[in-house]
C-alpha cells in the first residue's frame, strides 16, 4: 500500500506540474474539479477520534483520491490535503481517458475556420462521424495544439486560443477536457472525456496557432474532400487497347476501364453502363466532359481475352466526385461474369491545355468568366469570376465538392479533388462576387448555380473559396528531377534528353525557370533560382546537355520552355549548373489601387530639400545641371499600400550581410530594386522616370488578429508578413515621380513590384498598377486605377491601346 501511495503521489506531482502550463481562465468542470468560490473551499470539520477511519482505510482513501485527481487535475495550483472525510463510499467517477481510435470508427480530418484569422490559425474543428465539431477549451495547452498543428499538416505550434476567439462553431462540440503530452501522432490517442461526452458551450471552443511551415508533402488543412469508402474502389484507370480510338500518348484519353481493389487491377460489368457512369470516371481522370465509344471494335478485340469483374450495376448521377460514391455492386465469390457483357469502355474528351498534340476535330473552349489564382499546381487556386468587367472572389460559406466540379470542368479540367475554404489559395483583392454557391454539379458554369450576392457582412477575403481539380496524368514529372539537396524540396536540377540524364547551364536561369521546374515536379513554388551548386553532393553529377533556358513562367514543363537545340554554355562545370529550392507556399505582392488614386497630388519641392533624394537617383537626369541649391522641381507624389495576401511572409533574397546602409534615409535596404514608377504615353513611350532603386520592407499595419514581425529600425529583420502591408506615404522621400519635364496632357501612371522577379510569388500578374492620368500642366487626376489583371480583357483594352511595360527599360 505504501509503494502505491508513493507511486500515485508522485503522479499526482506530475499532473499538477503539467497544468501549470494550461490556460488559467477558468476551472474545467470534471467531476472532482474544486470550485473557487464557496464552501467547496472550505476543508470538512474534523469527524470526533471514535469516527475516525483506520490507518489502512484511510491508505485505501487517498490512493484512490490520488488515482482520480493523476488523471483529472484541476486548472488550480495543487492545494494543501484536506483532513479526510467520515468514510463514505462515494460512486466513482467517469475518469478522463484515451479517446477511442479513429481506426475504429471514422476517419478523423481536421480544418482551421474562424474570423480573423490567416491560413495556419482559427478555431480547430473535427470531423467526426460524418459531422464537423469543435474542442473545448478546458484543460487545453500548448501540447494539445502541438498534435492538432500536426495533424493539420503544420510543422508545429506556437500558440493556441481560448473563449472562442475565432468565432463560436455550430454543432458538435466532439471533445473536452483533453490532455496532450505533445508526442502523440493523434488527438483521439490523447485523455479525454470521451468523443461528444462535454458539459460546455460555443463560447469555449479553442483554437490554435501554428507555425507557417508545412510538413512536406501533406494534405492541405480547409479542406473538404469526398467522404466515400475508398475501400470498394480505390483507383481507376484507362488500358489502350491498341487498334481502337485510343492513342499510346499522352494523356490516355480511351480504353477499358479497370478499378483497383486491393492492389490488384479489375474490370467493370458494362452492363446498365451509362454517359452518367462515364462521366464520373472522366472527372476522376481530368477530363471535364464524356465522349461515345466505338463498341464493336471492343467488342470484337476484347471477347477473346479473358476478364475479371469485380464491379456490377453502377449508377452515378453524374455529379459524384468518384465512383465509390455512386451504387455498385460487387461480385460474389466465384461468380466474376458478366453475362451478355463486356468490359466497361470509356472515353473521354480533354481539356484545351491537354490536347496539344489531339487530332479532334471538335476542341473543348474553357470559360471566359472564371479563373484560378495563386495555385502552385496546374488544376488549383483560388476561385474568381468575372462581373460588371471586374475580377472578384467567392466566398466559401457553403462550398461544395459539386461547386467546385463546375468550376474545374468550366475550365477545361475534371470533377473537383477538393474544395477548400479559408483562403487556403490566399486572399484577394478588390470585390467579392457570389456567396452561398449552391450548385447540383450539373451545370456548365458556376454562373448558372443558385447564389447570393455578397454585402460587408457576409464576408471577407478571408474566407475565399479554392479548388485543387483533377488533371489528366501527362508522365512530365518523369523527365525531369533534382539531386544532390539535403531535401527532396531542393537541389541540382537534371532533364531527360534523348533519353540521356544530365544537369542544366545556370546562364539566364531565373525565378521563372525555376518556377516550372517545382510545377512539373509537384513541389509548388520556387523559393529560390540557384545559379551555383557547389555545396550541394557532387558525387554523382551528370555532364551538361541543356542550355538557354527561357521560360514564361507558366509551362507545365521545361521541355515547353525555349531552349538551345546545341548545347552552348560557357560555364559547364557542375558548380554552375542550375538548381532550384521548392516550397509549398509563397508571398503574393498587390499594390492596392485605390490608395494611389486617393492620395495623388503636385507638389513643387525647393531644390536645397532634394539633396538626399538625388544622392538616391529619385529625380529626372535633368536635375542634374540644375542651379542648385536653388530653383525646384515638381513631383507627383502618391502613397503606395502594399498588402502581401499570400501564404509565406515576403522575405528580401539577399540576407543581411550583404544590404545597403542608406546614411540619408537612416537604414538598410534590403532589394536593389523593389518597384518602379514610370509615367506613360498611351502607345508605352516613357516621359518621366520615378525609379526607386530599393525599399527598407517592413509590416506598416496589419490585419486584426495579425501580429507585426518585421521593422527597418535597428538593424531589424525586414519583410512583408502575410496579411500585413508596407505603406509608403506620400510625403517621405522618392515617393513621387519628377515630372518638371513633362508637358501637359493624357498618360498612363504605372508601378510595378518586384519587377525583376527577385523573390519568388504565387501570382507575378497582379504586381503591375495602372492608372489614366490626366495633367493640364497645373494639377493632375488618376482615374480607373487597378492591378494588372483586375479587368476584363475587353475593359483593359478600353482602357488602353497598349498594354504597359513590365520593366523599366526603355526599348
Amino acid at each position: 500500500m505504501l509503494t502505491a501511495v508513493t507511486i500515485k503521489s508522485g503522479a499526482v506531482v506530475s499532473a499538477t506540474h503539467l497544468d501549470l502550463t494550461t490556460a488559467p481562465h477558468r476551472l474545467h468542470r470534471s467531476p472532482l474539479a474544486v470550485s473557487s468560490r464557496g464552501e467547496n473551499n472550505k476543508p470538512p470539520a474534523m469527524p470526533p477520534h471514535s469516527q475516525r477511519p483506520s490507518p489502512a482505510t484511510l491508505l485505501l482513501v487517498l490512493w484512490l483520491s490520488a488515482s482520480t485527481l493523476a488523471q483529472t487535475t484541476p486548472r488550480t495550483r495543487a492545494t494543501p490535503t484536506p483532513p479526510p472525510p467520515p468514510v463514505t463510499t462515494p460512486p466513482a467517477p467517469t475518469p478522463a481517458k484515451p479517446s477511442p481510435s479513429a481506426a475504429q470508427g471514422d476517419r478523423l480530418k481536421f480544418r482551421l475556420v474562424g474570423y480573423p484569422r490567416k491560413h495556419n490559425e482559427g478555431r480547430i474543428e473535427v470531423f467526426y462521424q460524418g459531422e464537423w465539431g469543435t474542442i473545448c477549451d478546458d484543460d487545453f495547452s500548448l501540447a494539445n495544439a502541438q498534435v492538432l498543428c500536426r495533424q493539420l499538416g503544420f510543422v508545429s505550434a506556437t500558440g493556441w486560443a481560448h473563449s472562442a476567439k475565432y468565432g463560436k462553431g455550430q454543432g458538435k462540440i466532439w471533445l473536452d477536457n483533453v490532455l496532450c503530452n505533445g508526442g502523440e501522432r493523434s488527438i483521439d490517442a490523447c485523455k479525454s472525456r470521451g468523443w461528444g461526452s462535454s458539459d460546455c458551450t460555443h463560447d469555449e471552443d479553442a483554437g490554435v496557432v501554428c507555425k507557417d511551415e508545412r510538413i512536406p508533402g501533406f494534405v492541405d488543412s480547409n479542406v473538404i474532400d469526398a467522404h466515400v469508402d475508398e475501400n470498394k474502389v480505390e483507383e481507376v484507370r484507362l488500358r489502350v487497347v491498341v487498334g481502337g480510338g485510343a492513342k499510346k500518348r499522352m494523356p490516355v484519353t480511351e480504353g477499358v476501364l479497370e478499378v483497383k481493389h486491393q492492389d490488384s487491377w479489375t474490370q467493370v460489368c458494362d452492363l446498365g453502363w451509362t454517359p452518367k457512369n462515364t462521366r464520373v470516371v472522366c472527372g476522376m481522370l481530368g477530363f471535364p466532359h464524356e465522349r461515345k465509344v466505338n463498341k464493336k471494335f471492343y467488342k470484337l478485340s476484347l471477347e477473346r481475352q479473358k476478364h475479371h469483374f469485380l464491379v456490377h450495376s453502377v449508377a452515378c448521377t453524374g455529379t459524384e466526385v468518384h465512383l465509390a460514391a455512386c451504387p455498385l455492386e460487387f461480385s460474389r465469390p466465384n461468380a466474376t461474369a458478366c453475362p451478355g457483357g463486356m468490359p466497361a469502355v470509356v472515353s473521354c474528351m480533354p481539356g484545351p491545355l491537354f490536347t496539344l498534340h489531339s487530332n479532334a476535330k471538335k476542341k473543348l473552349k474553357i470559360s471566359a468568366n472564371v479563373r484560378l489564382k495563386g495555385g502552385a499546381r496546374v488544376g488549383e487556386g483560388r476561385v474568381e469570376v468575372l462581373k460588371n468587367s471586374q475580377w472578384g472572389t467567392v466566398c466559401d460559406d457553403r462550398w461544395s465538392l459539386q461547386s467546385a466540379s463546375v468550376v474545374c470542368r468550366e475550365l477545361g479540367f475534371g470533377s473537383a479533388k477538393e474544395a477548400l475554404t479559408g483562403a487556403r489559395m490566399g486572399q484577394g483583392m478588390g470585390p467579392i462576387h457570389m456567396n452561398e454557391v449552391r450548385c447540383t454539379g450539373l451545370e456548365r458554369s458556376l454562373w448558372a448555380c443558385p447564389f447570393k450576392n455578397v454585402t460587408k457582412e457576409d464576408c471577407s477575403h478571408t474566407e475565399d473559396a479554392a479548388v485543387r481539380c483533377h488533371v489528366p496524368y501527362m508522365g512530365l514529372e518523369d523527365s525531369v528531377r533534382i539531386v544532390g539537396g539535403r531535401t527532396n524540396y531542393e537541389g541540382r536540377v537534371e532533364v531527360e534528353v534523348g533519353p540521356r540524364w544530365g544537369t542544366v547551364c545556370s546562364a539566364g536561369w531565373t525565378t521563372k525557370e525555376a518556377m516550372v521546374v517545382c510545377r512539373q515536379l509537384g513541389l509548388g513554388y520556387s523559393m529560390h533560382a540557384v545559379s551555383e551548386t557547389w555545396y550541394w553532393d557532387s558525387s554523382n553529377v551528370t555532364e551538361m546537355v541543356m542550355s538557354g533556358v527561357r521560360c514564361t513562367g507558366v509551362e507545365m514543363s521545361l521541355s515547353q520552355c525555349q531552349h538551345h537545340k546545341v548545347l552552348n554554355c560557357q560555364k559547364t562545370a557542375a558548380k554552375f549548373a542550375a538548381g532550384v529550392i521548392c516550397s509549398e507556399s509563397a508571398s503574393d505582392l498587390v499594390l492596392n489601387a485605390p490608395v494611389v488614386q486617393e492620395t495623388v497630388y503636385i507638389e513643387d519641392r525647393p531644390l536645397h530639400m532634394l539633396y538626399c533624394a538625388a544622392e538616391e537617383n529619385c529625380l529626372s537626369k535633368t536635375a542634374a545641371s540644375a542651379n542648385w541649391p536653388y530653383g525646384h522641381r515638381r513631383l507627383l507624389r502618391f502613397s503606395s499600400q502594399i498588402h502581401n495576401i499570400g501564404r509565406s511572409d515576403f522575405r528580401p533574397k539577399a540576407g543581411r550581410h550583404s544590404w545597403v546602409w542608406h546614411a540619408c534615409h537612416g537604414h538598410y535596404h534590403s532589394m536593389d530594386v523593389f518597384t518602379h514608377y514610370d509615367l506613360l504615353t498611351s502607345n508605352g513611350t516613357k516621359v518621366a522616370e520615378g525609379h526607386k532603386a530599393s525599399f527598407c520592407l517592413e509590416d506598416s499595419e496589419c490585419h486584426e488578429g495579425t501580429s507585426k514581425r518585421y521593422e527597418c529600425a535597428n538593424f531589424g529583420e525586414q519583410g512583408v508578413t502575410v496579411g500585413c502591408w508596407d505603406l509608403y506615404r506620400h510625403d517621405i522621400d522618392c515617393q513621387w515621380i519628377d515630372i518638371t519635364d513633362v508637358k501637359p496632357g493624357n498618360y498612363i501612371l504605372q508601378i510595378v513590384i518586384n519587377p525583376n522577379f527577385e523573390v519568388a510569388e504565387s501570382d507575378f500578374t497582379n504586381n503591375a498598377m495602372k492608372c489614366n492620368c490626366k495633367y493640364d500642366g497645373h494639377r493632375i487626376w488618376l482615374h480607373n486605377c487597378h492591378t494588372g489583371d483586375a479587368f476584363s480583357e475587353e475593359a483593359e483594352r478600353l482602357f488602353e491601346k497598349y498594354p504597359g511595360q513590365l520593366n523599366n527599360h526603355i526599348s
